[in-house]
Order: C-alpha cells, then sequence, then structure tokens
C-alpha cells in the first residue's frame, strides 16, 4: 500500500493492522514523526495461526474432528484459523431425511397439545392456525398449553436448523480470523528513510559517454543551483538566522551578501563577543542532500577567504557528515532547513525562527563489557555556541529520544534499540493505557535511560546513535566497534 501523503499515518496504521506492506512519503517531518510515534504506540490484534498448537485445536473443535499432531512451525504463510458459516441451498433442504424423521418424533406431542388447547378454547384449529401469542382472556389451561405449544415448535425447529446446517456446505470467511486475546502484538519493523543521496544521470539522446561525463563534472562544479531558491535561503536568513536548539542562541546576521566561490553561496557577518565575525554560508540542494566531501571543500573555500565559521544550510545531509564538527581552525554549523521553506509564507505552520536550526554532535561514549558485548553511553549533544566561539556539551535531559542500531550497514538505519530520556509527563501511564496491560515498570524505566542495553559485537563492525530532540530535528553519529 502506497500513501504519497502520510499525515497523522492512518493509511500505515491501518495496513500494519491488516499485515499489509506499506510506504507512505512527506515532506514534512512533524508528519513522520507523528506517524512513526502512532505506529510504534498502537496495538494491533493477534490472530490463530494455522500452523500452531492453538490454531489446530481450534480448527478442530470448529470442524468437530481429531486435532492433528503434526509438528508446528508459526509459519504465516499457512494462513489463520477462520471463521465459517454454512452455505444452505434449496437441494440441502429438499434431499435431507432426517427433517421427516424429526417431524415424526414431534408429531405425537404436538397433537396431545393441539388436542388440549382446542378443549380449552372450544376450538377446531388446525396446526398452522394456531396464533403466536396467547390472548389475556384465555383461560389458564389454555394459556400453558399454549406455552408448551411454542416450546415443542421451537425445539423442533432448532433440530431441523441444527440438521439443514450439518449436512450444508460451510464457506470459510477468510476476512474474519479468531483473534488471540492472549497476545499483545505491536508493529513490525520498518525504517524512516530519507532523500536518496544518489543522483541520476540524465541521458541525452546521440550523446557518448564520454560527453555524458564532462556535462556532469561540469554541472557539478558549479554546486550553485537554484538561484531562485539561494535569494530565498538568503531573505530568510537575513530575517530569521540561525537558531540553536536551546532556546536564546542564535545567530542573527547584521549583513548577508553573496559569496565569492563555487561552493560559498552567500556570505553573513555577525557579532561575537562585540567582535565582527565572518559566516561562509554553504546552501544545499533544493531537492537533494548534501554530502561530507561538500562539506570538506566548503570548509577549505571559508578558510582561503579567512571567515570564521561555516554555516551549511540544507534540508538533509549524508550520515557520515554528521561526524563533521570542524575542518581544521572552520567550525561546521550544520543547520537544517524547515521544510515549510518550500511552501509559500502565508501556509507556513512554523514560525519564522524555526526555519534554520542547528542541532549539534551526539556526545557518545562506547563502553566494553567484561562478560563481552558493548554499551552505549550518551552524555548528551555538543553544540558551537557562535555567540562566544565555544563548544558546550547539553546534558541528555534535553533530549526527546535516541536510537541505536548495533548492526549499522551504511545504507539503512534500522532501530533495534530506543530511549527516552527527556520524556515528560507519565509515558509510563499512557503507554499502559494504550496497550491495555500492565507492564513492568523496571523495564520501562531501563527505556529512559542514557545508557543503553548490552549488546553483542556488530558483524559489520559499525553501530549508529540517531539522535532527537524535542523540536523534531534528528542527527546521526556512526562509530566504529574494534574487534575484540
Amino acid at each position: 500500500m502506497l500513501d504519497p501523503t502520510c499525515g497523522a499515518g492512518t493509511t500505515a496504521y491501518v495496513a500494519e493492522h491488516w499485515g499489509r506492506r506499506w510506504i507512505t512519503v512527506d515532506t514534512s517531518r512533524v508528519a513522520l514523526a507523528l506517524a512513526r510515534g502512532r505506529i510504534m504506540a498502537a496495538r494491533y490484534p493477534w490472530y490463530l495461526l494455522a500452523d500452531s498448537p492453538e490454531g489446530q485445536t481450534r480448527e478442530a473443535k470448529i470442524t468437530d474432528m481429531a486435532a492433528k499432531t503434526t509438528p508446528t512451525y508459526g509459519r504465516v504463510r499457512l494462513g489463520f484459523v477462520y471463521q465459517r458459516v454454512p452455505h444452505v441451498e434449496l437441494q440441502d433442504i429438499a434431499k435431507n431425511t432426517e427433517i421427516d424423521v424429526i417431524n415424526d418424533g414431534f408429531k405425537g406431542q404436538l397433537k396431545a397439545v393441539l388436542d388440549t388447547l382446542n378443549t380449552a378454547l372450544g376450538k377446531e384449529w388446525k396446526e398452522w392456525e394456531v396464533p403466536g401469542d396467547a390472548t389475556v382472556s384465555w383461560p389458564a389451561e389454555a394459556q400453558r398449553a399454549h406455552r408448551e405449544w411454542c416450546e415443542l415448535r421451537g425445539a423442533r425447529q432448532r433440530r431441523i436448523d441444527k440438521s439443514i446446517g450439518e449436512r450444508a456446505e460451510s464457506v470459510v470467511l477468510y476476512d474474519k480470523p479468531y483473534e488471540d486475546p492472549e497476545v499483545v502484538r505491536v508493529a513490525g519493523p520498518f525504517t524512516v528513510e530519507s532523500i536518496t543521496p544518489h543522483r541520476a544521470i540524465p541521458v541525452v539522446e546521440g550523446e557518448a559517454p564520454g560527453e555524458t561525463l564532462l556535462r556532469v563534472a561540469e554541472e557539478t562544479a558549479t554546486y550553485r543551483g537554484n538561484a531562485a531558491f539561494e535569494t530565498v535561503v538568503e531573505e530568510n536568513l537575513r530575517i530569521a538566522g540561525v537558531r540553536q536548539a536551546r532556546k536564546g542562541s542564535r545567530i542573527r546576521f547584521e549583513s548577508i551578501g553573496p559569496g565569492r566561490s563555487a561552493r560559498i553561496a552567500l556570505e553573513g557577518r555577525y557579532l561575537e563577543k562585540g567582535k565582527e565575525r565572518r559566516a561562509a554560508i554553504l546552501v544545499g540542494p533544493e531537492f537533494g542532500v548534501v554530502s561530507r566531501a561538500d562539506l570538506v571543500e566548503a570548509a577549505l573555500e571559508a578558510a582561503e577567504q579567512r571567515c570564521d565559521v561555516l554555516v551549511a544550510c540544507a534540508f538533509q545531509y549524508e550520515p557520515n557528515a554528521a561526524n563533521l564538527e570542524a575542518y581544521g581552525r572552520i567550525p561546521v554549523l550544520r543547520a537544517r532547513i524547515n521544510t515549510d521553506l518550500h511552501m509559500a509564507p502565508e501556509l507556513r505552520s512554523s514560525k519564522s525562527d524555526n526555519l534554520f536550526v542547528v542541532f549539534g554532535e551526539p556526545d557518545v561514549e562506547l563502553r566494553p563489557e567484561d562478560g563481552g558485548g558493548y554499551r552505549v553511553k550518551l552524555l548528551g549533544v555538543d553544540v558551537y555556541d557562535p555567540n562566544t566561539g565555544e563548544v558546550r556539551s547539553d546534558s541528555a535531559n534535553g533530549i526527546a529520544c535516541w536510537l541505536l542500531d548495533t548492526e549499522y550497514d551504511a545504507e539503512s538505519f534500522c532501530v533495534r534499540h530506543a530511549y527516552f530520556p527527556g520524556t515528560r509527563n507519565d509515558p509510563y501511564g499512557d503507554l499502559r493505557k494504550t496497550l491495555g496491560a500492565e507492564i513492568s515498570r523496571e523495564a520501562w524505566e531501563t527505556l529512559r535511560s542514557d545508557l543503553s542495553r548490552p549488546f553483542p559485537e556488530p558483524a559489520t563492525g559499525r553501530i549508529a546513535v540517531k539522535v532527537i530532540n524535542h523540536l523534531g530535528d534528528e542527527v546521526l553519529k556512526v562509530l566504529r566497534v574494534p574487534p575484540a
């Protein structure tokens, strides 16, 4: 199931509920965060598998046959245990000789009760003439006989219906499998991907391969892409500046002008401790990602132009670009552009001061365990403060969530551990209410920790730590694990 406009993730939630594979897309990180939280916190029904001991027992009870004793392996592709209803046709009634036997068994009793009712009322009713309800004016004897008459007719009809249902073909209701209320099912594994860093090379008809490579090289050398987009970034930087995750920390540019090299699109001036500083500004592509190589080349150009800091403004960064805090003497600030910048000013849902936000480098420590394996300790987030020219470290309490991939393959981030050290209110009560079941408070408290649970040595030789702040910004740090 493909949903190009994610929103709150309803399509993905329903697809997960039905056990379907799904892909959902959105340009807003807020929508993706809401959908991710909704899918991860929801509880889904667990259906009885046909390839399970419980499923074999329920199947035997439905079909009134002996239960199978073959080994079970819990394979979903063998299906579930489904509800069944009889499919009654006219021939199932016409060819059922047991109906006559049932009628004969009740015939004598019904005749005796009918004679008593006719005698009490002075009537000569046939079987089909007896009314469904007794009248209040009837004598007590007639009312008692009428009740007995209705009970006998109801018992006869139930026997006939049962006989017809047992001899009719059954229809399997594949949309109604039996649920197991004792099992709590949560969402299966899924990933949240950003724009791919890979670039498709357009092929021009009649162009030789060498000419194509030369053209792509020339286009790449001119890093400045859409001049109109750079103008929009410049105008908003002039008004909003660049904000740090911490309130009150911001670069406010005194002036912004055009850059003087291929990578440096803009040059801004701001005050640091009363002194004027120059910032080289790299504007990333409007639709794409900024790589580590882009940051390195821009930092070299910033150093040649004797700038004091490099500010990169982009919608997305490659994972390995997150490890570049500085290049030589040039601090590198990676500011994420809010996707609302794509929209018209009257349609933006974010304030102007949230359009460019710098989220620092995660300060993590890899700790080996005595018995083998490792743990990750989150110390905080290192942020360069342009107002003081120093690098400060925030504690883990300012982090809403941090995720750990203990087998990072350098292609996709898979959440294997999730921790919420900076959560507010009572998340334990909210989770217990959502699941509708009691959960271990001790186990939940381990999820609010800044120290991960132990994990074995990764086969890929790398782990990845993703940190998310309360504004929804996220940053990824990749660590190499030395072989034991």
